[in-house]
C-alpha cells in the first residue's frame, strides 16, 4: 500500500456485545455479513476480524467506506448491530507479526479516536449514533475540519434512520443498495411493487440512497 496516499482506515466493534449468550455463533453471523460487503464494495483491505469483536479494513476514500459501513448495518441479522470509525490519513507498513501485516499511520489513529466518539455517542442522547468519521488533517487544514463536520452530518442522519427502521424496511433499503428492482424486492417480500414504494419513501430508505449517492462523488 502507497503510504503517501491518504486512505480511508475502518476500525469496527460489536454493540453490547458482552449482552449476547452465545458469542461465537454471533462472531460467525458478523463474519458472515461482512463477507457480503467485501463481496459487494471494493476494498484496499477488506473487512477482516483481528482481536476479540473487532474488525478492520481500509478503503480508497470516504464515499466508499461510508457505503461498506452502511451494508455492514444492513446485513447484520436482526437484533446485532456494531459500531464503525472511519478515519482518513496515511497508513504505513510497520513490519510483520503473527497475525500478518503490521500497520500504523494517522489513518488508524483517526479511526480509533472516530470509533471511541462513536461510542460515546451511542452512550448519551444521540444513542442511535453507531457511526463516526475523523480526518488526520483538521487541525492544520479549515477546510478538512468542515469536510469532517459535512461528514459526520450525512452519518448522524443515516444512523438515525437506519436505527428507526423496521427489518423488512432494512431489507428493502438493502436491496435497493445492491441493484435489486422494485419489483424484484416486492416477489421478494410478498407484497405489491407499490408497497414497496411507498416503504421506501416512508422509511426515509429514499432519501439515504440519494443521500449516499451524493456522498460517493465527493472526493476524500
Amino acid at each position: 500500500m502507497d503510504a503517501s496516499a491518504p486512505s480511508v482506515a475502518v476500525i469496527v466493534d460489536v454493540s453490547k456485545s458482552r449482552s449476547h449468550a452465545d458469542r461465537r455463533a454471533l462472531q460467525r453471523e458478523i463474519e458472515d455479513a461482512f463477507g457480503r460487503v467485501n463481496d459487494t464494495v471494493t476494498a484496499l483491505q477488506p473487512l477482516a476480524p483481528t482481536v476479540g469483536d473487532e474488525f478492520q479494513a481500509v478503503y480508497a476514500d470516504v464515499g466508499t467506506a461510508a457505503r461498506a459501513t452502511l451494508l455492514a448495518r444492513l446485513y447484520l441479522p436482526d437484533g446485532v448491530d456494531c459500531r464503525f470509525g472511519l478515519g482518513l490519513g496515511e497508513i504505513a507498513t510497520i513490519g510483520t507479526g503473527v497475525a500478518g501485516v503490521l500497520q500504523d499511520g494517522s489513518a488508524w489513529w483517526s479511526a480509533r479516536k472516530a470509533i471511541d466518539e462513536a461510542r460515546r455517542h451511542e452512550y448519551s442522547k444521540l444513542g442511535f449514533v453507531r457511526t463516526w468519521f475523523s480526518s488526520s488533517t483538521v487541525e492544520q487544514n479549515a477546510d478538512d475540519a468542515r469536510f469532517e463536520g459535512l461528514v459526520n452530518a450525512y452519518l448522524l442522519g443515516r444512523d438515525h434512520i437506519v436505527g428507526t427502521m423496521n427489518p423488512r424496511a432494512r431489507r428493502l433499503l438493502l436491496g435497493q443498495l445492491i441493484g435489486a428492482t422494485q419489483v424484484e424486492l416486492a416477489a421478494q417480500e410478498g407484497v405489491t411493487q407499490s408497497a414497496v414504494s411507498q416503504n421506501l419513501s416512508r422509511s426515509g430508505a429514499n432519501a439515504l440512497m440519494a443521500s449516499e449517492s451524493l456522498l460517493s462523488g465527493v472526493e476524500s
